[in-house]
């Protein structure tokens, strides 16, 4: 393969994973380069779109839906996904440089212990092959390079052994209504950590309070992972835009290669290094894996155990919202704030899983499409002047909504596979997915509407709606699992291809089993405890 790019350390994804991972590489002097499918943008590119578009809410509205590399869309499962069921996997992520972090809340919480042992402690699922001691110190790290602003006192099931790196963020009125109703209560309210500035931190100013943080904070004070690109490029790593890498060549020793990728216009191009890392989603990154497919790999590269896109998880979403009796001023400040976390673990997770509850103060935007729909809803009612103004005043000052994510159980049938059949624009495969939700979450989510019942009832409510089937967490997960047994997982707990030792795939997709948490902390932990074995793979 005469190869258009070269370098000792190739990495395919330019998100969180791919780009912490080629800054702190580069930083240590190795020659890194990074390519991505999609285009590279500008946050006040990104603004402009956002301001102008009719569906602003939508987290994909805001972003350049590339021909090329095109991404899932809310409203529309079957837009690039292709759906196989028998529920829809109805997810969304970006195709840019700086990945799913532009646009996501930046919740920042830790695995708790019984999460990575799961097996052991409910005999579900599966455990991982680290414990949380061995991940402890990658997550202090990780908390320290996003830049997490939290309280280190709070009970959040995850032991720490100091402060975060920043105090946390200042709860809204409506944070402080819900704590004052919960008290006394078995849910017990504490701040979110999260990677938003509330002090001036890593070259980034403070939280200004904005309520757009999906999709995009119009600061920068909210971390997103072109925070990491700009370092890796300042240290000497290459970034390369809107190349689709789209097969993974191996030599007979069944070592990578080469990559091959497409230009925006169709053109090939390919990749030479010493060491190759994709960190393209836990969609992506398995996708290509199954399209490299050949003599050497009949089942795809590093797809040995048959797992490579299996076990595909999320952290399904029961919705809650109503009209409180008194004011709460929902649309100030930053879209979460504060949760109940206690919820998470519990003797009866072996049978039905935990979530977490997040207080949002961004009204009834997220199940309704509020401000915008409530406004047009009373105009439909024949309100308009005063009456109008007043009534829009009432509705939106009264808007609460919580929302509980759950687990979700590895299941071998939850798959994605790569559909060559149906193609992309550049005749690349699609995503196909085969996904239900089995008995184990639809008793979660009837457990957490019985705790929105009860939270929003304290609160003093009218009667809750709810979301009558599970909703997307859109926190992909499960696809490359990480384990010591070549024949039961994909990678090692260095994350790298038990078949093929210089590939190493970083992202959520390594993760056995799902938890409650917001993926993003350990995605970023994981990826610096990689550094270290990646460097050594050079050196030998």
């Amino acid at each position: 393969m005469s190869a258009d790019l070269t370098a000792d350390v190739a990495i395919v994804g330019a998100g969180v994973a791919g780009a912490l991972t080629a800054a702190k590489l580069a930083e240590q002097g190795v020659d890194t380069l990074v390519v991505d499918a999609g285009p590279r943008i500008t946050r006040e590119t990104a603004l402009e779109t956002y301001r102008a578009s009719p569906e602003r809410l939508l987290p994909g509205a805001t972003y350049p839906n590339a021909r090329h590399a095109p991404h899932p869309l809310l409203r529309e499962p079957d837009f690039y996904l292709v759906q196989e069921g028998p529920d829809p996997f109805a997810v969304s992520y970006q195709r840019i440089v700086g990945g799913t972090t532009w646009h996501w809340e930046a919740t920042c919480l830790r695995m708790t212990p019984s999460d990575l042992r799961l097996k052991s402690e409910t005999g579900l699922g599966a455990d991982w092959p680290l414990s949380y001691q061995e991940l402890a110190p990658w997550y202090d790290e990780a908390e320290r390079e996003l830049g997490v602003a939290g309280d280190g006192k709070a009970d959040l099931g995850a032991p720490r052994t100091g402060a975060y790196p920043m105090p946390g963020m200042a709860l809204s009125y409506m944070d402080q209504q819900f704590a004052k109703a919960l008290a006394g209560s078995s849910y017990r309210l504490v701040t979110t950590p999260a990677a938003r500035n509330s002090v001036a931190y890593g070259g980034r100013v403070s939280c200004c309070g904005a309520n757009s943080c999906v999709p995009i904070c119009p600061s920068g004070a909210k971390y997103d992972a072109m925070i990491h690109v700009e370092a890796a490029e300042r240290a000497g790593a290459r970034v390369f835009a809107d190349r689709v890498v789209h097969r993974v060549e191996l030599d007979p020793e069944r070592r990578v290669a080469g990559l091959a990728f497409k230009r925006p216009d169709g053109s090939e191009g390919a990749i030479a290094a010493k060491l190759y890392v994709l960190a393209a989603h836990a969609i992506e990154t398995p996708k290509i894996l199954l399209m490299s497919r050949g003599e050497r790999a009949p089942k795809g590269v590093a797809n040995g155990s048959g797992l490579v896109g299996r076990n595909l998880m999320d952290h399904p979403y029961k919705m809650s919202w109503a009209l409180a009796e008194q004011p709460q001023w929902p649309y100030r400040g930053p879209m979460t704030l504060s949760s109940i976390e206690n919820t998470r673990w519990g003797d009866w997770r072996s049978e039905r899983p935990g979530y977490r509850i997040a207080i949002y103060n961004n009204g009834w935007a997220i199940p309704t499409g509020a401000p915008i729909a409530t406004v047009e809803a009373l105009i439909d009612q024949g309100l308009e002047g005063e009456a109008l103004a007043r009534a829009i005043g009432d509705q939106l000052s009264r808007q609460v909504m919580i929302g509980a994510m759950t687990e979700q159980l590895p299941d071998p049938e939850n798959r994605i596979e790569a559909d060559f059949e149906r193609p992309d624009a550049l005749g690349i495969p699609r995503p196909k997915i085969t996904f239900r939700f089995d008995d184990y979450t639809h008793r979660g989510m009837a457990a957490a509407e019985r705790a929105h019942e009860e939270i929003l009832g304290r609160l003093g409510t009218d009667q809750p709606r709810h979301t009558p089937e599970p909703a997307a967490g859109n926190h992909i997960m499960g696809t490359t699992r990480m384990g010591d047994d070549p024949k039961t997982s994909v990678v090692d707990r260095s994350l790298r291809a038990h078949e093929h030792p210089n590939l190493f795939l970083l992202g959520s997709g390594a993760f056995p089993t799902g938890g409650t948490a917001n993926p993003t902390l350990t995605i970023a932990a994981l990826s610096l405890r990689a550094v270290a074995p990646i460097l050594a793979q050079l050196a030998d």
